[in-house]
């Protein structure tokens, strides 16, 4: 169960990240009902998906091992993105908590995204391990 709950969080975070319209991906925890909040998440990660993918690439910000993007540096115009970008992906993590009846495994949700996340960095991201400690990819 664990196994198939990976693989769908891996392919979903493939779906928010592509620039393709969204598609649900079928299997026992997806996204069942795709609200408005939903919908106007995604589509926001998907306009500053490039932006992300440059302050990454600067240093400026990176992927934290709570399944959010992290500020690295005191850059404020970077900090209103990776303030968007977190409440997009909480938003998303509790969609997906609450319409599979998964209420007490946010943490567990966004662990898996945060591996994913990491799994996805490009050479030269800044990651952080599950110990806590940043590294380079």
């Amino acid at each position: 169960m664990f196994r198939s709950f990976l693989l769908f969080i891996f392919i979903f975070s493939l779906l928010l990240t592509a620039p393709l319209p969204f598609a649900s991906a079928e299997g026992k925890y997806s996204i069942k009902e795709m609200t408005p909040e939903v919908q106007a998440a995604l589509d926001s990660r998907r306009d500053r998906f490039e932006k992300l993918k440059e302050l990454k690439s600067q240093g400026i910000v990176g992927e934290n091992n709570r399944g959010y993007v992290e500020l690295l540096t005191n850059d404020i115009l970077a900090k209103a993105l990776v303030d968007a970008e977190n409440k997009d992906r909480k938003i998303i993590y509790q969609t997906i908590a609450n319409q599979n009846e998964l209420n007490d495994a946010l943490e567990t949700i966004e662990k898996v995204f945060a591996q994913v996340q990491r799994d996805k960095a490009m050479s030269g991201d800044k990651i952080q391990q599950e110990d806590g400690q940043w590294i380079t990819k």
